[in-house]
């Protein structure tokens, strides 16, 4: 018998376990099992989901990679495939400038010059301090006064500034200036604030500018700042106000929001929001936003759609906070659209990417809000409803979820017999931008009359459907897709 060596038999184990490794295909049970609990309708077609066709209402975030959190070269192609038009990242002071005066952009161009190649904008948080300059780069660390932290911060924003302009899209300053003690001291932010407007405006003045990234919605921190802004003449110089309302129930952040609306609105008509970071987690953390609570991949899909769809009804930009799952010092966050392992890689594409994805579709860039619409129903839990109309003001769809609880982990739908007042489709279809199938309507005993539309067993849940006119939406042949529930149906 020819026996090989032991050393030969381990090399051969190791080079196959590599390959398997290598050609390794993860598909997601979890969107397998939305899948397979799809309502039982009859089908009408996919969504048609156009990677190029980009939606400048939508945004997600590319964040942390200032500290080297994820690695924006192993998950490049997700963004392409998404269809939002904009991607937030942060620019890394202490990374940007190791040296005193002595700059490395090589990194920041990378990313910069990756998310323009798939035709995705970039938008860029100017933000954390350097600590050559005595100046922390942690989250929530104090923002520095000292002339000589600042003068070198506004060299450092001139630099940044000059080199990308045409290539960003618009200029945040600052993420969350008022966490921990820093909320104490609103002019710190002012000064912070009006010295970076004045820098950029000097590079470039048509520059779009983001105001706070605030934490949440801190009326009375806003408030603050606005006034010192105020004095100075400089609160034209903002275009938008940027928030993060993470609420463990994204509805109820919506009273805030408006009100914060209507603050900022007193200070300029010019001024617009921007929901600039909020997203979930897909399980339980002790860290972060929205931790302690039994979070899962479906309640994260849920809850991502649903902020989508609250920021839709105000006709707000958005920008949904992660796409990959970041790699923090302490643990694992999981609050990306894609799943990632430990060594930063991609492992699948979680529900809610496919979610965001297909609200990218189906809430095109022309198209708006057109206020809540009025209901009688025979449920007992209270619906939250959004009409679409398209870019010729004519009503094209209603949104409709279940927005009283925080999401849950259920798969299973409510069926509700409702009457929507002041809607009429020729031929409405049931949307439902989780799985991107389009189903249709049983309505042969309700149907149109009187300028509202009736329908029997309509399947709710507490994640956004879509009724849509047929004519406003756009499929493709369910018979060119792949079997229904298999795992090759899930791989990416």
């Amino acid at each position: 018998m020819n026996k090989k060596p032991l050393f030969l038999t381990l090399l051969f184990f190791l080079a196959g376990a590599l390959c398997c490794r290598v050609e390794a295909q993860h598909w997601s049970l979890t969107m397998k099992n939305i899948q397979l609990k799809a309502p039982d309708m009859e089908v009408a077609g996919m969504l048609a989901v156009d990677p190029a066709e980009k939606n400048h209402r939508w945004s997600v975030g590319c964040e942390t990679l200032d500290r080297d959190y994820a690695d924006f070269s192993k998950y490049k192609e997700h963004l392409g495939a998404l269809g939002v038009g904009y991607a937030r990242i942060q620019s890394g002071w202490a990374k940007c400038e190791p040296k005193k005066g002595k700059y490395d952009f090589g990194w920041l161009d990378e990313i910069v010059d990756g998310i323009c190649s798939y035709d995705v904008k970039p938008w860029m948080c100017l933000c954390y301090g350097n600590p050559i300059y005595g100046a922390q780069k942690s989250l929530g660390s104090s923002i520095f006064e000292d002339e000589e932290t600042m003068e070198a911060w506004c060299k450092y924003v001139k630099a940044v500034v000059t080199r990308y302009k045409g290539k960003v899209a618009m200029w945040e300053i600052w993420n969350e200036p008022n966490l921990h003690e820093n909320v104490k001291y609103p002019e710190k932010y002012a000064n912070l604030l009006s010295r970076t407007v004045d820098v950029i405006k000097a590079v470039d003045k048509d520059a779009v500018i983001i105001g706070f990234g605030a934490s949440r919605i801190p009326l009375e921190y806003v408030r603050s700042v606005m006034d010192e802004m105020k004095a100075e003449q400089k609160t034209e110089c903002l275009d938008y106000v940027s928030f993060h309302p993470y609420y463990e129930n994204p509805d109820d952040a919506l009273p805030e929001i408006l009100r914060l609306k209507a603050l900022v609105e007193s200070y300029s008509d010019d001024i617009t929001l921007f929901q600039g970071e909020c997203g979930c987690p897909a399980v339980l953390e002790w860290g972060h936003a929205l931790r302690y609570n039994e979070w899962s991949e479906y309640s994260q899909a849920k809850w991502d759609l649903r902020r989508m769809a609250n920021d839709f009804s105000i006709n707000i930009p958005s920008s949904i906070f992660t796409l990959v799952d970041l790699q923090y010092p302490n643990m694992q966050q999981s609050f990306g659209l894609v799943r990632t392992n430990l060594l930063k890689e991609p492992v699948y594409r979680r529900p809610s990417f496919y979610g965001v994805r297909n609200m990218c579709t189906l809430l095109k860039e022309e198209y708006m809000p057109d206020g809540a619409v009025e209901y009688e129903s025979n449920g007992s839990r209270k619906i939250n409803t959004v009409a679409i109309r398209d870019g010729e003001g004519k009503r094209i769809g209603v949104m409709l979820w279940f927005g009283d609880r925080i999401p849950d982990s259920s798969l299973e739908r409510t069926a509700t017999d409702i009457t929507l007042k002041g809607v009429e489709f020729e031929e409405p279809l049931y949307v439902d931008p989780l799985t991107g199938k389009a189903y249709r309507l049983d309505i042969k005993r309700g149907g149109n009359f009187e300028g509202n539309l009736k329908i029997y067993n309509l399947l709710l849940w507490d994640c956004p459907v879509f009724i849509m006119d047929k004519a406003s939406v756009k499929l493709v042949d369910t018979t060119a897709q792949k079997a229904e529930g298999t795992t090759n149906d899930m791989l990416y």
